[in-house]
Formats: structure tokens, sequence, C-alpha cells
């Protein structure tokens, strides 16, 4: 009953057994429920496995994240809560406190609705803090580290098959009814002929960038690592979710990719690094921008048109932002977070803003906070990206872990960049993904010491390991 016709009074009495059964594994198994919330965070958005009716999808994130923190309040001695103490957590309380007065806005004239507001700041913000806490808490050793690491990168070559899955073995029902109704528009263009793919996630624009992002920081990590077999692991990933990007049709998910390669050259504080990544970029942006290569191909069609000046696209979203600009102006803390648009009356002198998309989440958070609350939010980001790159850059001696904490921050770069060009940085699971990945780099001076004989134990096994596969071949050779 709780699958087929979602959560009712009956089906809620039934599944409490389960409920606590489920909450008794979870103070015994506490990292499993860590390892779950990121498994479910990943495929909320799947439409082949679709979530039972009547359950708000956030609240799965939130149910998780509450929980977890819980149970690290009650084992507080257990866990380092002094390790939150950092410039993040400080740009999160102010974002998530503007966040909380935004409850007294009443610019529609509709009077304030605690049960919208709430619904949409958990989205726009107290997610983040949620992720922050949760990550910064338990990803607390190398060993956590690393099973992190490896997750994400299972979860993301998930996606990259089911891409490939759709591609050539087709929709499932699911995924076929939502492409012919909702996302025909987006995801089937050109007559016919070019189909987006969007893989798990809630769309084309949001699988791209979520890819593009997570090529970006795995192949930094290959790059860094001194493991062996953590740098070929790492790389197949990335190439991986660099090709799997192309087919979602996402054109602003390239100058995701570019531009967060761009900052890892500053991070890495190479002029070798930043001459080969500047040269690979620039035949990138030439092979795109000025010659026909590829045009044979739909989707590399589609991501060259991201440089074309005409582009009808792009010249409809300078027009929309300009006709929201003007209305802004009369509203400089936006028009409330949450608001129901279909309550709006048709004669209210906002209800223009309700008929225009925002195609964009910093578009979207400029609407419902005005120019106070972008600018808040701006500066907020900037405060936590700076602090995470002043940690890989100066407080981080080993270069692979240092490389761990570019890659994060590259892959943050990058999906903020995303949230410019598409609504997506909220979306499910790119918000945790790359929140709580920003939030492990404030915390990698904390387990330096322990990392560093982490990796030496594990360079000695592939000495060994070398050492006997030497011997064997030389014994075959005899």
């Amino acid at each position: 009953m709780f699958i087929h016709s979602g959560f009712g009074a009956f089906a809620a009495v039934c599944i409490l057994p389960v409920l606590v059964i489920g909450v008794v594994l979870s103070f015994r198994y506490r990292m499993l429920l860590f390892w779950m919330m990121c498994v479910i965070n990943f495929i909320l958005q799947m439409k082949a496995a679709p979530l039972p009716p009547g359950v708000p999808m956030s609240l799965y994130n939130e149910a998780f994240s509450i929980l977890l923190l819980a149970m690290a309040i009650i084992d507080v001695k257990e866990k380092h809560f002094e390790r939150t103490a950092n410039i993040m957590l400080f740009a999160l309380i102010i974002w998530c406190s503007f966040c909380t007065l935004e409850v007294l806005n009443n610019t529609w004239g509709l009077g304030i609705n605690i049960a919208f507001w709430y619904t949409g700041a958990r989205l726009m913000a107290f997610q983040i803090l949620y992720a922050f806490l949760v990550f910064s808490i338990y990803i607390n050793t190398p060993q956590n580290l690393m099973k992190y690491l490896f997750l994400w990168g299972g979860l993301s070559f998930f996606a990259v098959f089911w891409i490939w899955k759709q591609q050539h073995l087709g929709f499932t029902p699911a995924e076929s009814s939502w492409i012919q109704t909702r996302g025909r528009t987006t995801h089937i263009l050109q007559a016919g002929t070019l189909i987006r793919y969007f893989s798990v996630f809630s769309d084309a624009a949001s699988a791209g960038i979520n890819l593009a992002s997570a090529a970006v920081a795995f192949i930094i990590f290959g790059l860094t690592s001194k493991i062996k077999k953590y740098r070929y692991i790492f790389f197949a990933i990335g190439i991986a979710c660099a090709w799997g990007m192309f087919p979602t049709g996402t054109r602003t998910a390239i100058f995701c990719m570019l531009a967060g390669f761009v900052v890892y050259t500053v991070l890495a504080k190479s002029f070798k690094l930043t001459a080969i990544i500047g040269v690979a970029g620039v035949l990138i942006f030439i092979l795109l921008a000025f010659t026909n290569i590829g045009n044979g191909n739909a989707q590399i069609r589609r991501m060259r048109s991201a440089f074309n000046k005409e582009d009808a696209s792009a010249n409809q979203r300078t027009i929309n932002q300009a006709v929201m600009k003007k209305y802004l102006a009369d509203a400089p803390f936006g028009l409330g977070i949450g608001v129901s648009y279909e309550n709006v009356p048709a004669n209210n002198k906002f209800r223009k803003l309700a008929t225009i998309p925002p195609d964009s989440e910093y578009v979207f958070i400029w609407v419902h906070t005005g120019i106070v609350g972008i600018s808040i939010f701006l500066l907020t980001t900037i405060m936590m990206l700076g602090g995470a790159c002043w940690i890989t850059m100066f407080r981080l001696r080993s270069p692979s872990l240092r490389g761990i904490g570019a890659g994060l921050c590259c892959a943050f770069v990058s999906m903020q960049l995303g949230g410019y060009g598409n609504q997506v940085l909220m979306q499910f699971p790119n918000c945790m993904i790359f929140y709580g990945g920003l939030s492990l780099v404030y915390i990698l001076p904390y387990m330096e010491a322990e990392w560093e004989v982490y990796e030496q134990k594990q360079l000695a096994l592939q000495t060994e390991r070398e050492r006997i596969k030497a011997e064997k071949k030389k014994a075959q050779r005899v």
C-alpha cells in the first residue's frame, strides 16, 4: 500500500515495525546509514525507479541527515564536532539566517505561509547545511574518505552506463512517458533527430553538468594519486563521465568542465600543467567554435551551438532576465521563498514573473530573494570556495591529498557555473554531492597525518605486488 497508494494512515501504522528495526540497525551500523543516504540521494530523480507517492522527495535526504546528526549528538565524545567550526559553517549560518528571515517576506501581498516557506527554504538553504554537517562529521578517516570517493565514482559510472542503456536499449516505460510529455519540448530536438539523454537525473541539463563536474574531479584525482590502481580507477571514471556528458546535449556542460580544469591550473601551482591544460582548452575551443569537425554527430552539433551568438535559446534567456530586472527593481528582497505561483491572482503586480522560466539557479535565487539575497548567496559562496582553495594551496603538504582537495574545489566551481547557466545547483543529487564534497576539503588537514600512514601502507602493498609480479615473470623466462 505504501508503494502504490502513498503514505496513508494505514500504511504508516503497518510500516512502523520496519522503521523501528531500521532505527535499531542504524545505531549499530552508522556508516551504513550514511552510505545508504548517498545512494538514495543519487537515485531520487531516477524515473525508472519511481518513489512511493505522497512523500516529498526532499524528505528522504532530510530524514537521513537528521537521524545521522542525532546519532552524532548522542555519541558526541566520539565525533569531532570541533572540525565543523570553519569558514564554511560561518558562511552557511549567514545564508540560512537570511533565508529564515525571508519567512516574513510578503511582497506578493498574499500573506505569510510558513509551510510554503519551509518547503522552499529547506531546498535552497537547509539541505546545504545538512550536507556540510553530515559529511564533516562522518568522513573523518582516510579509509572513509576513499570509500566515499569510490562510492561517488561507482554511482557516476552507473549514471554513464544508464545513458548508454537509454541510447542503445531504449527507455523504460516511465522514462518514455516523461520524455514524450513533460520533457518533449526540451529533450526531443531537431524534428526528432536529436534526443537529449538524462540518465538517472531530473533532466539532461542536470545530467550533463553533474557528469562534467564529476569528470573534472576524478581526472584530477587520477593525475595526483600515487597509488597506481587508484589512478587507473579514477581516470576510467573521469573519462567515462566526460563521454557521458555529450549525449545529454547540455551545452553549458563543456564550459563547466573547462572552467574546472582552468581553476586546477591555479591550485596546482604548476606552469607545465597550466600550459598543457591551457593548450588543450584552446584546441577544444577552436575545434568547436571555428571548425565543422564532427558535425555529422548531432550531439557535437548541439555542443557547438553554445558558441553561436545568434542562438535563439540564449537570446530568449537574456530577454527574460531583462523583464525580470524591471519587476524586481521594486522587490529588493525578492518575491519570497516557496511562494506558490498557482495562488497568485491574475491582477497581481508580479504575476508576470510567475510565467517566466528562470532557466538558472542563480536567476531563481534572485527572483525569490531579490538583489539582497543573490548578493548574500554570492558572497557566502565565494567565502566557502575561497576558504577551501586556501586550505588546498597552503595547508596541505601531501601532494595526493592536495589533489583530492583540488578536485573537490574544481568540481564545485564547475557545478556553480552550471548553476549560473541552468537550474541544477539545488537539484538532487547535485547539492549534496558538491556542497558535501567541498565540506570535505575543510577536514582534510585534520586527517593528513593519518593519510600519510594510510598512503604509505598502500604504496608498500603496491611495491610488494610489483615485486611478486616481477619474480613470476623472471621465473617464466627461466
